[in-house]
């Protein structure tokens, strides 16, 4: 389907594309012939990623920007450096996010505000950035967030924040899908299920027990590969799906149908001892 110049003549920005989803959707997108821009928070794992993205692909170009998506003049700032560094830039893709599950009555206000910030703030900062450029510069252009299966119709117990900030994500993928139609700009979303990735594995899956548990929830019988995604999105921003804008694609094996991912998470103890788990990954962390 895909050929090595399947994205030519593309320059596109993944945030969070460090590792995870978003460095598999850099490797793919550089085999196809597009320029990438990774962006993140920590300078020694973008470098890496960008020697990954150079081993797939000899005729493009990757470049690394230090950047907090929340920070709104930095991105005006990183953008800018983009296009001279490029030249233009034609495609966002907003895949940086934060979770981590915790009991709803237990969140704090600033552990709240920090994924909703990361998650619906960061997207909205980088597209609103990226599309007055595209405005401005009469030029097309395509924008792709990286949503949950939960961000419409079940939300998610034990993940609050990001429901509800995938949530607005969505919403406002729907909103400008419609009004920046006029200027030649689309933007769709991605609704992942279950793609194993060691931050997320970490902040998200307790045990041993617990991921028995999820994988039960997946009719097909097995989590997602990241090229399976990757595929899915370079179609997405490809000129293959010029009259495509306004979608939210799930790719879930048939998880979604179970409604609410990290519900199950109920089932494995009481509340107080959903509560210790909770506490013992954070001490973890810290």
């Amino acid at each position: 389907m895909f050929t090595s110049d399947t994205l030519a003549d593309q320059t596109i920005l993944i945030t969070g594309g460090g590792s995870g989803l978003g460095l598999a959707m850099a490797k793919k997108f550089a085999s196809l012939g597009s320029n990438i821009a990774i962006c993140g928070r920590t300078e020694e794992k973008l470098q890496k990623a960008v020697e990954e993205i150079e081993e797939v692909s000899s005729d493009s170009t990757a470049k690394y920007y230090v950047a907090d998506v929340r920070n709104y003049d930095r991105i005006e700032e990183m953008i800018g450096e983009i296009v001279s560094d490029f030249g233009n830039m034609t495609g966002l893709v907003n895949n940086a996010a934060g979770n981590f599950l915790s009991a709803s009555e237990d969140l704090s206000p600033g552990g709240f505000k920090a994924v909703v910030d990361i998650v619906l703030h960061g997207s909205f900062n980088c597209t609103h950035v990226f599309g007055n450029y595209l405005i401005d510069e009469d030029r097309k252009g395509n924008i792709l967030n990286m949503v949950t299966t939960y961000s419409e119709d079940t939300g998610s117990a034990f993940v609050l924040p990001s429901a509800c900030g995938k949530a607005g994500v969505l919403a406002m993928t729907r909103s400008l899908a419609y009004e920046w139609a006029t200027y030649d700009i689309r933007l769709n979303a991605i609704a992942p299920g279950p793609f194993p990735t060691k931050g997320a594995w970490e902040r998200l899956v307790p045990d041993e027990s617990a991921e028995q548990k999820f994988l039960s929830k997946i009719p097909a019988g097995r989590y997602g590969d990241k090229e399976e995604l990757a595929n899915l999105a370079t179609f997405l921003m490809s000129d293959m799906a010029p009259y495509i804008t306004g979608e939210c694609v799930v790719i879930d094996g048939g998880e979604r149908l179970s409604a609410g991912q990290f519900n199950f998470i109920d089932k494995l103890g009481s509340r107080e001892e959903l509560k210790g788990f909770f506490k013992m990954m954070h001490k973890k962390e810290g």
